[in-house]
């Protein structure tokens, strides 16, 4: 998120149960990023405040011990330290947080971010009880990856969509070429996909707003992924270079009803 260089704004991150941890909530907040998982075992999540538990009344058995303020404060300009490298990029983001995450708790400065990570997990964890808002989108979210992964699977069917190369080189390639294959199928659908909005469009048929923001450019039904590939000059195409949309004329009648 940190080292792209598109143009795209990435403000938040979904991941789902392989991806949470107490460190993770903490280096996403310091920098000004938001963290929103699907957090496997819920029910055996513990909540975390500088307060004692019986505080909270009901909610009481819920949380864990106390945090630990003094550890926060006095490894702040440490974390601050970490975190500015990180922003930086003097340091490479995922190699500092597999130190910090690999240390045991008698290193203090993994020891403070983690206090730091379950401050912003109970917060997470609380609007997670709270806002049914949250819970829709973050699955919705964790579904399009996981479409996109399945995408991946059926392009990289050879191996079993594995890498088995040894070398890190030959591995960058294959990863590269699969995001390259992917990407292609990816715009070619958006490509249609909006054609055929226009097309539907132009033809006085009310399409809901709300539905397209469910159409996905992941399916691959249309495209021929194994087999014979014949290459012709004498396909019928647009202007644009496109081929003519499959939309019959009867269409406009069916969506009226």
């Amino acid at each position: 998120m940190l080292g792209h260089e598109s143009n795209a704004n990435l403000s938040a991150l979904h991941v789902d149960g392989g991806g949470v941890s107490d460190i993770v909530f903490a280096v996403m907040d310091l920098l000004g990023l938001d963290f929103e998982p699907r957090i496997p075992r819920l029910s055996d999540r513990r909540l975390y405040s500088f307060e004692p538990p019986k505080r909270y009344g009901r909610l009481a058995p819920l949380f864990g011990n106390r945090l630990n303020r003094d550890l926060i404060v006095n490894h702040w300009p440490d974390i601050h330290r970490v975190i500015r490298a990180m922003r930086d990029r003097t340091i490479t983001p995922s190699l500092i947080l597999k130190k910090l995450s690999a240390y045991r708790q008698q290193n203090s400065l993994a020891a403070a971010l983690r206090e730091v990570g379950r401050i912003e997990r109970t917060l997470f964890t609380l609007r997670w009880f709270k806002d049914p808002a949250l819970r829709q989108l973050v699955t919705g979210e964790l579904n399009k990856g996981e479409a996109r992964n399945s995408l991946a699977r059926a392009v990289a069917f050879h191996r079993l969509g594995r890498f088995r190369d040894r070398g890190i080189e030959n591995q960058q390639m294959r990863a590269a070429a699969l995001n390259l294959v992917t990407a292609a199928i990816i715009l070619f659908n958006c490509r249609y996909l909006d054609r055929a909005v226009s097309e539907l469009g132009s033809r006085g048929v009310k399409i809901d707003p709300a539905l397209l923001s469910q159409l996905s450019p992941l399916g691959w039904d249309r495209i021929n992924l194994t087999g014979d590939y014949v290459w012709s000059d004498g396909i019928e195409l647009d202007a644009d270079g496109l081929m003519p949309l499959r939309i019959p004329d009867s269409y406009r009648e069916s969506m009226s009803r």
